[in-house]
């Protein structure tokens, strides 16, 4: 049994959702959000509060439950506050910059990295060493940043590199002479 399943997902206040057959559709002061559940779970709206059910006990309906009560319940909390992710530059040189709607990374290579906005991102550069993204799909929010850190990951000798903030490089010693 799914323990996350099992918990209907409030909606917050500002937010309206509707349930048409399995699409589940949530409008909030900073968007609307869309979801098709799987045909193997089936989705109700009581008063203001959604609830996920498995259609049978087969383990792939049970696998599908948890994970769709958790994008329901993501779509709430992003249409109502969005979602956000902070970037780290470390090294020297490494610097970012928003030009138009794209973002220009400094990363050590020969050549300026240009990276396009997705839409329904917003990125911004506060500092030369610091990018934050924001929008209210957490899903595209985390793919972004992914994709700007594979650019230059941070290396365990230095620690240089894209980095989250707050995140840990596990260090190495280096050549012993």
């Amino acid at each position: 049994m799914s323990r996350i399943g099992k918990k209907p997902v409030a909606v917050p206040k500002g937010v309206t959702v509707s349930v048409n057959g399995q699409t589940v559709t949530a409008k909030g002061p900073k968007g609307e959000l869309k979801f098709v559940v799987n045909d193997l779970c089936s989705v109700a709206l009581e008063s203001d509060q959604v609830s996920v059910t498995p259609v049978d006990k087969s383990k792939a309906a049970r696998s599908q439950w948890g994970m769709s009560r958790t994008m329901i319940a993501n779509m709430m909390q992003g249409v109502s506050n969005a979602f956000s992710r902070k970037l780290e530059l470390v090294g020297v040189g490494y610097r970012a910059q928003m030009k138009g709607n794209s973002l220009s990374l400094a990363l050590g290579f020969s050549h300026d990295v240009d990276f396009p906005t997705p839409a329904g991102i917003k990125i911004e550069t506060p500092k030369p060493t610091e990018i934050i993204i924001s929008g209210i799909d957490k899903q595209l929010v985390g793919e972004t940043a992914a994709k700007i850190r594979s650019y230059r990951p941070p290396e365990p000798y230095k620690g240089k590199g894209v980095k989250y903030e707050g995140e840990y490089i596990f260090r190495k010693e280096g050549k012993k002479k």
